[in-house]
Order: C-alpha cells, then sequence, then structure tokens
C-alpha cells in the first residue's frame, strides 16, 4: 500500500509528521459536550487560540456542527455563518497558523477554501454525507482526515454491532484509503473515531490495539480528549478528566498516534516532550 507523505502540505503550511503533533480544538457550538471547548463569536475563538498557541498547538481544528450523540442538526447556512467570521479573524491575526475545519460538507469546504485558503479537512462520514466532499478535497490537494464511524451523530450509538471491532476498523480503513488514493486524494490521516458507534469497551478495544494500524501506513489521529470512554468509567464528569486524558494520550504516543486531538494543548504538549523524553533515551538493561 502507498505510504501517505510524512508532511503535511496545506497551501503556504508545511508540517512534518516525524514528531508527533497537537491538535487544539475550538468547537463555535452551543452545545459540544464539554463547554470549556465552546467559543460564542470570533473574539473568543481568538482568545483561545491565542492561549493554544502560547502552550504550543500545531493545528486548531475549528467546528460549527456538533457530532457529541443526539447532537442538535445545524443547517449549512448556519455552519457557514459561524464559521466565516471566525476564519477570517484567524487569517488575520495567526498567518501562520495551520486550521483544519471539521464538516462533512463539502459546500462548506468550498466556501471557506475560496475565500480564506487552504486547510486540513475532518470528515468524520469519510466522504459518506456529501458525495461532492472526495472529489472537491482531491481537486484542491488539502490533507484530509479519514474517520471511522456508522450512522449519523443521532442515530451512531444504536449501531455499535461488531463481532471485531478493530479488525472492522482497520478493515474500513484500509479500503477507505484505497479508495481515497484513487480519487487521487494523497494527504490521508486515519482516525478510528473513538466514541462514535463504539461502547466504552470497544473503545477500549480499538485503543489497545493501535499498534494494529501501522499496517495502513498512514499517520493516525487519537481524538479522545475528555471523552465518555474516559469519564464515564471513572464515574466522573468531562470536567474532572483531564489527568485521566493525559495518561491515554502518552499510552496513544507509545502506540503510534502521529496527532493528538485534544481540548487541553499545555498538556498534551507536555505528553509530547515526555514521549520524545522516552523515546530518545531509550537503553537495554544489562
Amino acid at each position: 500500500m502507498e505510504v501517505t507523505p510524512s508532511v503535511l502540505i496545506c497551501g503556504q503550511h508545511r508540517l512534518s509528521l516525524e514528531v508527533p503533533r497537537v491538535m487544539g480544538i475550538v468547537n463555535l457550538t452551543p452545545d459540544s459536550f464539554y463547554a470549556e471547548s465552546r467559543c460564542a463569536d470570533e473574539y473568543e475563538a481568538l482568545q483561545r487560540i491565542e492561549q493554544m498557541l502560547r502552550e504550543g498547538v500545531d493545528i486548531v481544528d475549528i467546528g460549527a456542527y456538533s457530532t457529541r450523540p443526539g447532537a442538535t442538526v445545524v443547517s449549512a447556512a448556519a455552519e457557514k455563518a459561524r464559521l466565516s467570521l471566525v476564519f477570517k479573524a484567524i487569517i488575520r491575526n495567526f498567518p501562520k497558523l495551520m486550521l483544519s475545519l471539521d464538516t462533512f460538507r463539502a459546500g462548506v469546504v468550498k466556501y471557506l477554501y475560496e475565500h480564506y485558503g487552504a486547510f486540513m479537512v475532518n470528515d468524520i462520514t469519510a466522504g459518506a454525507a456529501d458525495r461532492r466532499m472526495i472529489p472537491y478535497v482531491a481537486a484542491t490537494n488539502l490533507p484530509y482526515v479519514v474517520m471511522h464511524t456508522r450512522g449519523t451523530p443521532q442515530t451512531m450509538q444504536q449501531m455499535t454491532d461488531y463481532k471485531d471491532a478493530a479488525e472492522e476498523v482497520i478493515a474500513y480503513l484500509r479500503k477507505k484509503l484505497m479508495d481515497l488514493r484513487r480519487s487521487g486524494i494523497r494527504q490521508v490521516i486515519i482516525d478510528p473515531g473513538f466514541g462514535f458507534a463504539k461502547t466504552v469497551e470497544q473503545n477500549y478495544l480499538l485503543f489497545n490495539r493501535l499498534k494494529d494500524f501501522r499496517v495502513l501506513n498512514a499517520p493516525l489521529l487519537a481524538g479522545i480528549s475528555r471523552k465518555s470512554m474516559i469519564y464515564n468509567p471513572l464515574g466522573i464528569t468531562p470536567e474532572d478528566a483531564l489527568s485521566a486524558t493525559s495518561a491515554l494520550h502518552l499510552q496513544a504516543l507509545l502506540n503510534g498516534a502521529s496527532i493528538l486531538r485534544v481540548h487541553d494543548v499545555a498538556e498534551a504538549a507536555q505528553m509530547v516532550k515526555l514521549y520524545q523524553y522516552l523515546q530518545v533515551n531509550k537503553s537495554v538493561n544489562p
């Protein structure tokens, strides 16, 4: 299988994936599951991004449609409106920042690309929700995050019947990679889709099998920050799940994750530094 390049090229931006990267989350929604990630307008978004930059963020992922289980449906017009002012403000204030757009609508990608330039596309439906998405990403050569899920945010948690979740997710992503590359998309990042159409137990099965995803020869994004797979087994809330999230972030890096998608940039950046320190200082006991 063809190997995805180890450098992401996104317009004028270049980002090596030879070292792990931190992707910070900005939600322009009133109902994202973690309240601290929500930004009501461009001013709050800029403040949050400025803080992320101080803390060591590499990519900022911006979404205007919550994809938590049971999320409210948002129209394309509302999604564009939420995103447009924020993208304009970011480009003006942080022109060197690599952006990622969390959407499954090709029309939203097209609108923002034509008005504000290149960014990564983070599509939780892997092109299934909008048949125009794959051709458009291929034509623009934008980096593309392909994630595994089933159904929609409104139905996905009723679609968790797997014989072997890890094998089925790997098989799904293998086929998607082949299809994407045949379509002309060369910059592909894979995402197992933690929390999407999976039970807590299935999430941990996937997590324990992260090394098996290396057979796909593509950078791996781990999106586990403060999710229910962490806070439910511990009997806590998302607000109390930072330390447990950090523990799993370090383990994800040790198991091959190239990108951590996170709410808490400073702590994730610390995990990346510890991971690098562990790698540099490996030794064999006599």
